[in-house]
């Protein structure tokens, strides 16, 4: 060849070689040297080469066009192609395709663990077969002007739907609520959890039974037991016919076994069932209870051809046309109604007697986060995709000019996307692998990748398919949207406008990520907010046990001298139900100068002398219980919010009259005020309470005295129980940990909110650090110029980086109004909450800055202290 042939370009050089010969190549390169040369003399350099690549391209398209098979007749080889490109642009582009295939691996993790769990939430009670018909009695009522909702009902209920409305429901099943029993076979005494229940539950639940039918609850002393509990009893012998005793008084037969309920089911934990009637056997107490004492869960099963709607209409005044005669009972407007089952879970908060949802939020804001998390993955692939534009601007040129259409070429970016997609989801399947377990213990689920299911495969087609999509959506219709003339003028799209497609994707990206971060700072917030909450007792080394066997009877006194005698005691006390909940509400109370039209109902809870000493409670005025005082027996200590709605200048010595309907009528003198303790929900407003002197107790509560072996103490402990009482087995709960399960819920979607806001942050910042380098390959050769011409590393690191921190800023100051707008809405739900103050949007807002900062400085320092001659060699 001619020394004077110019070197053509590599992309020519390697077309020519890939369709011809080599010596044939050699020939047409030359061919077309002179050529240009010949066009050098009469024309312009630019319209020299120019002309040059319109011979290149005229001369091999029919070469082309015989190699590409772009023939709709076989549109196989055109796929079969499409493919071979995609994997070779995938494995050429090692560090290109690394960030995609990651970005989009975690975004795909995310939105399938989400999908995993939304899925669970959804399909909570799905085992029951009967779901659609099932529901459960639940009461409003009115004080006040205030409407609440409940689940407890009177023990007549039941009795008076299947009597007077019978023929609207298959069953109507009366149960004491599942708790913890002493179980007893032979000399193993275990404490389960388990449920009195009427004969036809295992039918409406439609257990599965392992052993037995369900018809096994029609005798009074038989019980159905869980595969696990029959394991844990009997191990390899059979379980049919072996007696227990429940609470070493009540004599049952095993009659059934059903396999373990699943975790997301209502009755989940559940070891036993044992007859509704045996319970009341031996608690003859509740056969005189009336329709004003409210303490039964109530379940029913429709008939198919009967609404929820028409059955609650039906029943709604079975309570009030019992109580009617008692103005004040009457004026409360009891109305029963039935909410299914297939909402209890997702459906369980009521706000002034109307259903205001529950957890269907959450599950509507993650299945929203898992969308929002995989949408950035797919920003990051179209961005990476629209950056490296340039680069393949000749291509699409070249394969415009040879014949290829516009649908081709986006069915070739489509497929580019497929590959990565499909990469990405193999990926994203075994993260969600290897990471599931530690998911569970977040969540507190018991998710499993449905493996052996084909719609799980079925599903992750359709959802790869639509990643695909969404992600190579905009790559396809911008890259085949190039002219040819322009590209192989090496015109591309420039200007202000070219890169804003991508700057709007960044503050998407920015804008879910910072809102995330806003969220979870907030849920954090609330959360430490209420455990900060003073709770007016000491929680610290509060021990309290369950008194739930007749073993105790006759023995307390000998076993608090005894307990006190450990060394380890400070003091012992007696209560109806632990510290850390109410059991028990009641009205009927009245006082002097009491507001006729006022309905007031209280939490009651009766104690022994020794109960304030014991938890702690702090007094604002008055005294406390003393055994010095006989006349105590008849009073009364309330809390700060029962004083509050009692309107007293000075409660101390007041007389209260209270007839509960389910004791007589008496009158109480009021001994002191103290400070709300926090029973119930720390989220909510304390209840007005009232404390007296009962001999009705459930539950003894164990001061420990401060400075002592814990352990020892314990030891000790179990010991005097195991003397006194060697049949029970010893069961204990800390305050303090009881009170921290309170905040189990929150403090999951507080960890879950963190979780996501983390891989939000990395999926941007990993397309930040991808559109980083590209921009500073792309202004490589100004870089270079400016060294030469006295740039500092500073002043380069800023031109390089402060675009994309404007980008951050936008999409900050974007997300505080969206972040205020739906924390402020969840706060609502609590009664006890946190205000949302400035520093949480200015820490989200320096927070995602600085992350940008740190993400976009390596490739703009790297390319910064690049030697200048390197950048402009090629010049």
């Amino acid at each position: 060849m001619n020394s004077r042939t110019p070197i053509p370009p590599k992309l020519a050089k390697r077309l020519l070689l890939r369709f011809l010969r080599d010596d044939l190549a050699e020939e047409v390169q030359g061919d077309l040297d002179e050529k240009f040369y010949a066009t050098v003399k009469s024309k312009s350099l630019f319209k020299a080469k120019l002309n040059y690549w319109y011979q290149v391209v005229n001369y091999l398209r029919p070469f082309a066009l015989s190699k590409f098979k772009f023939s709709n007749s076989n549109p196989f080889d055109m796929f079969q192609n499409y493919f071979k490109v995609g994997f070779r642009n995938l494995f050429r582009n090692k560090a290109y395709s690394f960030i995609n295939v990651s970005g989009l691996a975690f975004g795909m993790a995310v939105a399938i663990m989400i999908g995993l769990w939304v899925y669970d939430e959804v399909s909570f009670n799905s085992y029951h077969k009967n779901r659609d018909t099932i529901g459960r009695v639940l009461r409003n009522g009115t004080l006040n002007g205030e409407t609440f909702t409940t689940t407890y009902e009177p023990y007549p209920l039941a009795e008076e739907l299947r009597t007077k409305y019978g023929s609207s429901f298959k069953h109507v099943l009366a149960t004491w609520a599942p708790g913890d029993h002493i179980i007893s076979a032979g000399e193993k005494n275990l404490i389960k959890n388990g449920s009195f229940i009427e004969p036809g539950a295992p039918e409406m639940l439609t257990l599965n039974m392992k052993k037995g039918n369900w018809s096994a609850l029609k005798d009074q002393h038989s019980i159905i037991i869980s595969s696990s509990l029959a394991t844990s009893l009997f191990g390899d012998n059979e379980p049919m016919g072996q007696l227990m005793r429940i609470e070493n008084r009540m004599d049952v037969k095993v009659a059934g076994v059903y396999e373990d309920l699943p975790a997301n089911t209502h009755f989940a934990g559940v070891d036993f069932f044992a007859p509704f009637e045996l319970f009341v056997s031996v608690n003859s107490w509740m056969t005189g209870q009336g329709f004003k004492n409210n303490f039964l869960d109530v379940y029913v099963e429709l008939q198919r051809n009967i609404s929820f709607e028409q059955a609650s209409e039906q029943i709604k005044d079975a309570i009030l046309n019992h109580v009617s005669d008692d103005k004040e009972f009457a004026a409360v407007n009891p109305q029963i109604f039935i909410h299914p089952m297939k909402k209890w879970h997702l459906y369980s908060e009521w706000k002034n007697g109307v259903n205001t949802g529950g957890l269907i939020q959450f599950v509507w804001l993650f299945g929203i986060v898992g969308i929002f998390v995989l949408l950035l993955a797919c920003i990051n692939f179209m961005n990476l995709s629209t950056a490296r534009a340039e680069r393949r601007a000749k291509e699409v040129g070249i394969r415009k000019t040879v014949g290829s259409i516009r649908k081709q070429l986006m069915g070739q970016f489509f497929t580019e996307s497929f590959v990565v997609v499909l990469f990405a989801f193999i990926f994203s399947v075994a993260l969600v692998a290897g990471t599931l377990n530690w998911f569970n213990e977040l969540s507190g689920k018991h998710i499993a990748i449905p493996a052996t299911h084909p719609e799980f495969w079925m599903i992750s087609l359709v959802f790869i398919i639509i990643t695909s999509l969404l992600a190579g959506s905009y790559p396809a219709f911008y890259l085949s949207s190039f002219q040819p003339v322009k590209v192989l003028k090496g015109v591309l799209r420039s200007g202000r406008l070219a890169s804003l497609p991508r700057k709007v994707l960044v503050i998407v990206q920015f804008t879910v990520s910072v809102t995330l971060v806003i969220g979870t700072i907030v849920v954090y917030n609330q959360i430490q907010h209420t455990k900060n909450r003073p709770v007016g007792y000491d929680r610290n080394g509060l021990v309290m046990i369950p008194l739930n066997s007749p073993d105790y009877s006759g023995k307390l006194e000998a076993l608090q001298n005894d307990l006190k005698n450990t060394g380890y005691i400070e003091n012992v006390a007696l209560s109806q139900s632990p510290v850390t909940g109410i059991w028990s509400s009641n009205g009927g109370f009245d006082w002097r100068d009491k507001d006729p039209a006022l309905q007031a109902e209280f939490a009651t809870l009766g104690v022994s002398h020794e109960y304030g000493k014991t938890v702690g409670w702090q007094f604002v005025d008055g005294r406390d219980f003393s055994l010095d005082h006989a006349s105590d027996s008849a009073a009364f200590i309330i809390n700060e919010t029962a004083a509050h709605l009692m309107n007293f200048d000075n409660p101390i010595d007041e007389i209260v009259t209270w007839s509960p309907g389910w004791r007589e009528k008496g009158s109480f003198k009021i001994l002191g005020v103290i400070k709300d303790m926090v029973m119930r929900s720390p989220f909510d407003p304390v209840m007005p309470t009232v404390f007296f002197i009962d001999n009705r107790i459930n539950w003894i509560n164990i001061r420990l005295k401060s400075g002592i072996s814990t352990a020892n103490a314990l030891h000790s402990i179990e010991s005097v129980f195991k003397k006194i009482v060697p049949n029970v087995p010893f069961d204990y709960k800390f305050a303090d940990d009881e009170y921290a399960q309170k905040f189990v819920a929150e403090e999951r979607i507080g960890k879950l909110s963190a979780v996501f806001s983390s891989l939000a942050i990395l999926i941007s910042c990993l397309g930040l650090f991808g559109l980083a380098s590209f921009i500073a390959a792309q202004r490589t050769k100004e870089i270079g110029i400016r060294k030469v011409v006295g740039a500092s590393v500073f002043s380069l690191w800023k031109m390089l980086s402060k675009d994309f921190i404007v980008l951050v800023i936008i999409s900050s100051i974007i997300s505080i109004p969206i972040g205020w707008y739906l924390l402020s809405n969840w706060l609502q739900n609590y009664s006890y909450r946190v205000e949302i103050s400035w520093w949480t949007f200015a820490v989200s807002v320096g927070g995602a800055v600085f992350i940008t900062i740190l993400t976009v400085s390596y490739q703009a320092i790297k390319a910064a202290l690049m030697n200048p001659i390197n950048s402009l060699r090629s010049e």
